[in-house]
């Protein structure tokens, strides 16, 4: 099993490798007030890709942080307060 992840990242590895060979020529990425960016196109991909990903982290934070939040508030009012008190009738199994 081990063997079959480390040949399928290898796999993805060498793909996208292959990708960014065959995609070399430079492109011209037009911003507003006519301003102008070239790089190659696989730095291009590159770049959309992690600015929409980080974007979409940074959309999903908030939500992240009022789930986590109220998973503390549920799990702290769940403990008895007696197990709180005898930290040897808590039970901590593998």
């Amino acid at each position: 099993m081990k063997h079959l992840m480390w040949l399928l990242k290898a796999a993805i590895f060498f793909t996208l490798f292959a990708f960014a060979l065959n995609n070399q020529q430079t492109v011209a990425v037009h911003f507003f007030f006519g301003t102008l960016w070239q790089a190659p196109l696989v730095l291009v991909v590159l770049a959309t890709f992690a600015c929409g990903l980080s974007m979409g982290i940074l959309v999903m934070m908030p939500r992240w942080w009022k789930k986590r939040k109220a998973a503390l508030a549920s799990a702290s009012s769940a403990v008895p307060k007696e197990a709180e008190n005898n930290s040897a009738s808590l039970q901590h199994g593998i």
